[in-house]
């Protein structure tokens, strides 16, 4: 399985979406008067070779990952259309 990815093109091809819960504010955003956010959920869509570095940027910014699914092509689910 390992040599799948050897050539790394199959894994560039893969995508995987993340749901992310309690995303803060940044600085510039909260010295506006009205709150940026304010759904519950977040969904970013995150290719494979940067999984890692994306994990670590959400946990600084005090996310919390709900769930990490493959990429099926749909730009929002029914959730975030409402």
């Amino acid at each position: 399985m390992l040599s799948q990815f050897a050539n790394g093109t199959e894994a560039a091809s893969r995508v995987f979406t993340y749901e992310v819960q309690g995303l803060r504010q940044t600085e510039d955003t909260a010295n506006q008067e009205y709150q940026v956010r304010r759904s519950g959920s977040v969904f970013i869509n995150v290719p494979y070779t940067r999984m890692n570095e994306e994990m670590q940027r959400i946990l600084r910014l005090g996310g919390k990952i709900v769930s990490i699914k493959p990429y099926d092509g749909a730009t929002a689910t029914e959730s975030e259309s409402e």
